[in-house]
């Protein structure tokens, strides 16, 4: 069977996207104790080492842009799968703090490098009618990523946390070559003359850069808290490892984003997204100690999560199409900045808050997100997908 360029570029997209965010970026949170007995490393080596994975990210992103200018969108995404495969061999032999914190910030950057070139590679390669369907593909290729981590995890509870790492150095060279087969070299965007458009495109994003503060927010403090929130209620080691994969299986529906902005316009799935998290949180600060609401909680807040992602990717290139990859790039620092803001605020009030009013506190957060954009929406009479519309 022949795929189409939206098929093609889907396909590898998720599969770099997959291992990039769904394996690399989660993987040192989950094999955090394994890490802690082998290395006997202290808990603030470990706490710097996790901050320093935010900097790896957000530096793939900054640079990912400049990249691209020079050689075009797909160079990035080769680079965030060499960045990939390297840091989790790296990680994979660390005997000492050293070497295991260079592995896990070059694992982490890989996310940064590939998530918004494929904006570009997309808007430049795929016809219009196919590329909102490519993008959510491209994005909910961090489902199947969750779900093999955490099949991962489960066979490495019975060895080392180092297949976890060795296992996703393997899936990142597979991608990587599957990128580069499938994925056409464009080259380097055209230099357009004249005004930058740099304040229209701010107005232009300023819906979605907002929901990115509320989103990221409550997505981080989700996944920060969510294995500390099974330990309290006394569920077993192995309930971690499944709720990872019950996310990534879950949030499969996301493939299903271009077809629902098409049916009800970017907004209104945004603001669908942050109800459906803020559910989810709820869920979890009330059914920590059970089996059904945790998997309840998990269901729900993959298929927010993942649409949440492919919604904004949707929505920005839709926006700016000339400028998609800039657009989605600028939204997603804004929700980096905001991934370390929440949880260095929610460390601040746990204390005194305790876990599960916290996870309601952010719940409560998600919520009014979402009905401040539809309150948004209904005052600009707009859906999202551009200026009156």
């Amino acid at each position: 069977m022949t795929l189409s360029a939206g098929g093609r570029i889907g396909l590898a997209g998720a599969a770099v996207v997959g291992v990039a965010f769904g394996m690399a970026r989660y993987a040192y949170g989950l094999t955090l104790p394994g890490i802690r007995a082998d290395l006997g490393l202290s808990e603030s080596v470990l706490g710097l080492i996790a901050g320093a994975t935010f900097a790896g990210y957000l530096a793939g992103l900054l640079l990912a842009g400049r990249l691209a200018a020079r050689h075009g969108p797909r160079a990035p995404t080769t680079a965030g799968g060499v960045c990939g495969a390297a840091g989790a061999v790296i990680v994979t032999l660390a005997r000492s703090p050293e070497p295991l914190a260079v592995g896990v910030v070059l694992a982490g950057s890989a996310g940064g490098w590939v998530w918004a070139p494929y904006s570009d590679i997309v808007t430049r390669s795929v016809p219009s009618r196919q590329r909102p369907r490519a993008l959510a593909v491209i994005t909910t290729g961090t489902s199947g990523g969750l779900v093999l981590l955490g099949g991962l995890a489960v066979l490495a509870a019975v060895g080392s946390w180092r297949q976890v790492w060795a296992g996703i150095a393997i899936a990142a060279v597979a991608a990587a070559l599957v990128n580069v087969r499938l994925v056409p070299r464009t080259g380097a965007a055209p230099h357009r003359k004249g005004r930058s458009g740099a304040p229209s495109l701010v107005a232009a994003l300023r819906a979605p850069a907002a929901y990115s503060v509320v989103y990221f927010a409550a997505v981080v403090v989700y996944f920060t808290y969510a294995a500390d929130a099974l330990d309290r209620g006394g569920l077993p080691a192995a309930a971690v490892p499944a709720l990872y994969a019950a996310i990534g299986l879950t949030g499969m529906v996301a493939v299903a984003t271009g077809a629902l902005v098409r049916r009800a316009g970017s907004l209104r799935v945004a603001a669908l997204c942050l109800a459906t998290v803020g559910a989810a949180l709820v869920l979890l600060a009330l059914g920590g100690d059970s089996v059904v609401a945790t998997a309840a909680s998990a269901c729900v807040f993959g298929a927010g999560y993942m649409t949440g992602s492919a919604v904004l990717a949707v929505w920005t290139a839709g926006l700016v199409p000339e400028h998609a990859g800039a657009a989605f790039t600028a939204c997603l620092v804004v929700g980096a900045l905001s991934s370390v803001a929440a949880p260095a605020l929610a460390g601040a009030v746990l204390p005194g808050l305790g876990l599960g009013p916290l996870l309601v506190a952010t719940a409560a957060v998600s919520l009014l997100g979402a009905a401040a954009l539809l309150l948004y929406g209904a005052a600009r009479g707009t859906t999202g997908d551009g200026p009156g519309r």
